[in-house]
């Protein structure tokens, strides 16, 4: 039996700013127009995961399910085409973040996000860029100061989800 999660149906009517939500009549154009559902229509559905969220149906619990969600790569293809003016890409976002919270967030997230956090870039310096850069004459990367990425990053609480 599936169960209504209030939380998750509060959070998505609340992340998108112009209410408009409500109005999504089905049409399908942001799943047409996606380029992740035209590569695995059947694993990715932006309509199907919108109201599936809308209506407050959480069926992206767990690992097996995290494409549903972490499938969007933020294009704003959908959010351009859709003639309700729905902001999918926001939705996806909290959805995103729910994901984060509950700990089911893909490995590639947190790996990534650990680079941040430890080397305050998400690519640590290279020398061969570096040559590079002189050859053209570019001046130096700096350095970033990683005790205030921490800093921020520890505010947002990403600390705790990576463990550090």
């Amino acid at each position: 039996m599936v169960s209504v999660d209030y939380e998750l149906r509060k959070k998505v009517m609340d992340a998108h700013i112009h209410d408009a939500l409500k109005y999504c009549y089905q049409c399908g154009r942001c799943t047409d127009v996606c380029p992740v559902s035209r590569v695995a229509p059947e694993r990715y559905n932006p309509r199907a995961n919108i109201m599936l969220s809308f209506l407050g149906l959480n069926i992206f619990k767990g690992q097996q399910n995290n494409f549903a969600i972490w499938g969007c790569t933020v294009c704003d293809t959908c959010d351009e085409i859709c003639p309700q003016k729905i902001e999918l890409t926001e939705i996806f976002a909290v959805l995103k973040n729910m994901s984060i919270a509950a700990g089911e967030g893909p490995d590639y997230y947190t790996t990534q996000a650990s680079a941040i956090y430890d080397a305050g870039k998400a690519i640590p310096s290279q020398a061969a860029i570096e040559r590079r850069r002189e050859q053209l004459g570019l001046p130096k990367i700096e350095e970033p100061n990683v005790e205030e990425v921490q800093k921020i990053l520890n505010a947002t609480k990403l600390n705790t989800i990576l463990k550090k």
